[in-house]
């Protein structure tokens, strides 16, 4: 409460000129990126500006004939790269809601179009918006996680019905994209490889959102790029940079703070950061206090206490040649008491030794040395990037206790996984589009510390690519790509196992109408290698026999968007099929066993997006199998979880001339019947969220915002949730009504 007094008083107290002391800034606004653009027709430009800004262009051919942009080469913002395209033209632009370009003579003054001065050729407006455009991809900007203000990592998702994320504690939270569980995705932060399937209890990535300025998601289908063992797709999160907080050379920092009336929790964030003839720093510390949070049912639920540190510290360096070279470290620490089983509420008729919550320490640590060059050449766009991350898990363990005695005696165990890697690519550029080709590697380590069972499984992987995106013909948008992998595999009695496979995607886009309606499909086969075990099931003991089997995985997807004046409508069939799929037991003859894995189904979306808002509606229905039967949570557990159907709701608008912004969504699950044999249905839930922000106009450096999650206490676990099938599990409930505040002050 002392912080967020502070934080109010002093933002209310001096007023920091925005030139020196930048506020925040919507990421597509602010954050530098690389442009090439040659002069050329005005058409061809936006599109090449809209690949490599990030950004969606529709423009109708009638009205940019005869116009010729300006050519945009070097580091900027989109909207000073867009500036410099359009100067000249006599053509005028304006930024709406941080999420909208509208461009057109008039544009800045929002009133009637006026022939420019200059004879140059006058444009209706035409609008440029943040979204996704491959086959499954799918995008959230920094602006949309502020309007989120997530608490963990399933709020990030909130508004996506095809991405579910168990659990209610961010400690044993997991994400599935269309069913499928993260470890069979290619999942990146800030570049580096995320390889921590420690205990199946636990989350496979820790994180802290506060730290995030965006998450791409490739769901299914996803380019050679991407790293290897994207079998399921891809997820890559990325932290924020000084450059995403300053609008150029200066200094800056905020405080932030809020509390939730539920679990009676504290969060405050504080952050510093600055930019200097080419040096750029970012330090960034977050903690979190709480007790137990109670559920709808108005009980408390065990083990659900706040006790989070984070950090993020980024150092940069460019040159006036335009080599950039930056260095981070995030890191994430989680310790408190959980339940025994930290992703479930309790298990009936467990031993009678077996507490009801057990202190569980969970550290997770990245660190990415990257180079890139912000002045590329048409065949010289270099990427280095060098990582190590980690996730190190400590339990007290409970044996079986020594007869006569029925008391156990624990004794502590650890678990821990790293992954040292890189990748060094190229991208050459064409007039029609271009070709990133590279080789990257992984040197994975598994690592269980325990009195009678310490193990290591090794993995090591060589990787060559190539992904190609080219417009080869008018309203034709095409990627494909291959790429090559030899892995070396050594299990827990030393033994080693080498193999290697190819994978493969292609996909496309094309405007069945131009300007209005966009056809999507593509397929990819994947090669994934041998994953490591979990470390906590490991056995030293283990029979291999002839050696584990690589996974495999084929997707296919099949898409229309429509878009016409702010609305879209979409929709999508999606297919995946993984096959043996390790599914290692500590057992010493199921150290290979596997299963096959089948995801599919279809998405539809809906909505508008008027400049000053948006409305969304989207709804997922996701079948998902193991071995032929419907997926359960316990066979499922790093494979896949049961789904179903789902709608999401999110609408927001800002009124600007009196700086709120109110907001909601909605989350709707369905019953689902089709379930393992001898499981019950499971049941549908309705959660309902909303929040108000205030930004006073007179002091645009305070955020100030309430919000109501769960409106309805509605009492229900999310359907990814570990175990809820199952009559002897009390699965863990997600949090009841909740009332948070919050404060932000920016200097």
């Amino acid at each position: 409460m002392a912080t967020t007094a502070m934080a109010i008083c002093l933002a209310s107290s001096l007023n920091w000129p925005s030139s020196a002391f930048a506020q925040d800034a919507p990421a597509q606004e602010s954050a530098a990126r690389s442009f090439n653009v040659p002069a050329q027709p005005l058409a061809d430009a936006l599109n090449v500006f809209g690949r490599q800004s990030g950004l969606q262009v529709t423009l109708a051919a009638s009205v940019s004939r005869g116009v010729m942009s300006k050519a945009v080469v070097g580091s900027y913002a989109p909207e000073e790269a867009l500036a410099r395209l359009l100067s000249g033209t006599g053509i005028e632009y304006r930024i709406s809601g941080g999420r909208t370009a509208v461009i057109g003579t008039g544009a800045v003054g929002g009133g009637a179009a006026v022939a420019p001065a200059d004879g140059s050729t006058a444009l209706d407006p035409i609008s440029v918006f943040g979204d996704a455009t491959g086959v499954g991809e799918i995008v959230i900007s920094q602006k949309e996680l502020e309007l989120l203000n997530p608490a963990n990592i399933a709020d990030v998702f909130r508004g996506e019905p095809g991405i579910e994320v168990g659990s209610s504690l961010p400690m044993s939270q997991k994400v599935y994209v269309h069913g499928i569980e993260e470890n069979n995705l290619a999942v990146t932060m800030d570049g580096g490889r995320q390889n921590n399937k420690v205990f199946h209890h636990n989350a496979t990535n820790l994180i802290d959102p506060s730290l995030l300025k965006a998450v791409r998601v490739d769901a299914g289908i996803a380019p050679a790029d991407v790293g290897p063992g994207a079998l399921g797709g891809a997820i890559a999160y990325e932290t924020k940079d000084a450059r995403d907080l300053l609008d150029g050379d200066g200094y800056g920092g905020f405080v932030s703070s809020n509390y939730n009336f539920n679990s009676k929790t504290f969060q405050t964030g504080i952050s510093a950061y600055g930019m200097q003839e080419g040096l750029e720093f970012l330090g960034y510390f977050n903690f979190a206090k709480g007790d137990e949070f109670k559920s709808g049912n108005g009980s408390i639920v065990e083990g659900t206490r706040t006790d989070l540190l984070s950090g993020l510290g980024k150092v940069a360096y460019e040159f006036e040649s335009g080599d950039r070279f930056e260095i981070s470290h995030e890191r994430v620490y989680d310790d408190a008491p959980r339940p025994f089983r930290a992703n479930t509420g309790f298990i009936s008729g467990r031993p009678p030794w077996e507490p009801r919550v057990r202190d569980y320490t969970l550290d997770r640590q990245n660190t990415v040395f990257s180079y890139t060059d912000s002045t590329p050449e048409d065949w010289w766009d270099p990427t280095v990037v060098l990582a190590y991350s980690s996730t190190r898990l400590e339990i007290p363990i409970f044996p079986r206790p020594v007869p006569p005695s029925t008391i156990s005696v624990p004794y502590p165990g650890a678990g821990e996984t790293g992954s040292f890697n890189g990748k060094f690519e190229n991208k050459f550029s064409f007039d029609i589009g271009s070709i990133t080709a590279g080789v990257d590697f992984y040197n994975d380590k598994a690592e269980l510390e325990d009195r009678f069972d310490a193990s290591t499984e090794r993995a090591r992987n060589v990787g060559i690519y190539a992904q190609a995106r080219l417009e080869p013909w008018e309203r034709t948008r095409l990627s494909f790509g291959m790429r090559g992998d030899q892995q070396w595999f050594t299990g827990t009695t030393n033994e080693k196992w080498d193999n290697a496979g190819f994978s493969g995607n292609v996909s496309g886009e094309y405007d069945l109408i131009e300007d209005l309606l966009t056809a999507k499909a593509g397929y990819s086969h994947v090669w994934a290698g041998v994953p490591l075990a979990e470390n906590f099931i490991m056995n030293p003991n283990w029979n291999y026999g002839t050696g584990p089997e690589p996974i495999t995985a084929d997707n296919y997807a099949f898409g229309l968007v429509a878009k016409h004046d702010g609305f879209t409508v979409e929709g999508s069939l999606f297919h995946t099929d993984i096959d043996d799929a390790r599914t290692a037991k500590y057992a010493v003859a199921r150290a290979i066993e596997n299963h096959d894995v089948r995801s599919k189904g279809f998405e539809l979306g809906a909505g508008y997006d008027w400049g000053d808002g948006y409305f969304k509606v989207k709804y997922a229905n996701i079948d998902v199998s193991i071995d032929g039967k419907p997926a359960d949570s316990d066979t499922g557990i790093y494979l896949a979880a049961p789904a179903g159907q789902f709608i999401t709701l999110l609408a927001a608008h800002s009124f600007i001339d009196w700086g709120v912004t109110i907001g909601g969504d909605v989350e709707i699950a369905l019953d689902n019947d089709d379930v393992a044999a001898g499981t019950p249905p499971l049941e549908g839930y309705k959660v309902f969220n909303t929040f108000v922000e205030y930004q006073p106009p007179s002091h645009s450096n305070l955020t100030l915002r309430a919000e109501i999650n769960n409106i309805f206490d509605e009492t229900y676990s999310e359907r990814a949730t570990y175990g809820q099938e199952f009559g002897t599990v009390t699965p863990l409930y997600e949090p009841g009504r909740s009332f948070i505040l919050s404060a932000k002050a920016t200097f």
